[in-house]
Order: structure tokens, then sequence, then C-alpha cells
């Protein structure tokens, strides 16, 4: 008997890995807002000069999520999301709080790290990305190296790695 191993077939992936919506130019240290309307605001100001599309359009389609439900996922973790029409890709932001504020997240913490993510309106694998997300802040130990990360290099590097 011939000694024929079965081929591997690749593994299918099942979760987007960070790195395929965040750039590390997209990560930020120490924003000062007062609350989650400013920062939701701001949120959109920034996305809005990186992907074209007016910072009004994504702040609403950012508040229209909330009212659905906080994205305050607990443990100081917010993860702001929403669909945005004329979006061609998926686009990340990481921003770390200059200090936590209040989030009404589901575990009534004040929030300090915060994932934006703008998903295309026919997206099918936001669910996946969420996923990816969640998992990676919801670590303690990851999330304890994001807040005391020195520079945005050391938290991109932090998030992007492959678990």
């Amino acid at each position: 008997m011939l000694g024929f191993r079965q081929a591997r077939l690749p593994r299918e992936k099942t979760a987007l890995e960070i790195a395929d919506f965040l750039a590390p130019d997209r990560v930020i240290t120490a924003i000062r807002v007062n609350d989650k309307a400013q920062l939701l605001a701001e949120l959109a100001r920034r996305a809005a000069g990186a992907i074209g599309i007016p910072a009004l359009s994504i702040r609403a389609a950012l508040e229209a999520r909330e009212r659905l439900g906080s994205t305050g996922v607990g443990g100081g973790i917010a993860i702001p999301h929403a669909q945005i029409p004329g979006l061609d890709r998926f686009y990340g932001l990481f921003v770390r709080l200059y200090r936590p504020i209040e989030y009404e997240a589901i575990d009534t913490r004040p929030v300090d790290l915060v994932f934006l993510l703008l998903i295309p309106a026919n997206a099918k694998e936001h669910l996946r990305a969420l996923a990816s997300i969640s998992r990676r802040l919801r670590d303690q130990t990851i999330a304890s190296e994001l807040r005391h990360a020195k520079d945005a290099r050391a938290i991109y590097e932090t998030l992007a790695a492959t678990p």
C-alpha cells in the first residue's frame, strides 16, 4: 500500500482579522470628550475625512444604531458601529479616551476604549467583524495592554496581533 497523504484543504476563514479594517494611522490616543454624543460626533468627523462621506451622515447612522441599544459592551469598552450607504469596504478606527465617559454600557461602567466600525450597506461579514473586535477587546489582558500602551503604534500592534 502506498503512503499517500490526503491533501489538506485550506481552512475557511471564520473571522475577519482586525488588521483587515484597521490601519496604524487610525489609532488615536487621549481624545478628550465629555460625553457619548460628543464622542460619536468626533468619531464621525474623523471618519468622514478618511472615507469621503459627510460627517452628519455617519453621525446620524451611529446615533440611530445607539437608539436600538447601547454599543457599550462592558468592561469599559464600546464598539459603535453602523452600516453606511456608499461605503465600499469596512472602516475601523480605535480610540483610547483621555478619561472615561458615561456611555450607557450594559454593565453601567464608564467607557475608555472605543472601536468604531463602519460597515458597507450590503456587507455580509459584519457579524464576523464585530465578533473579531469584541473577542479581542474583551480579553482582559489585551484591554489592560491597550490602556497602558505608550503610543498609538503599540496599541495597533496589540490590536492587530494574530491571536
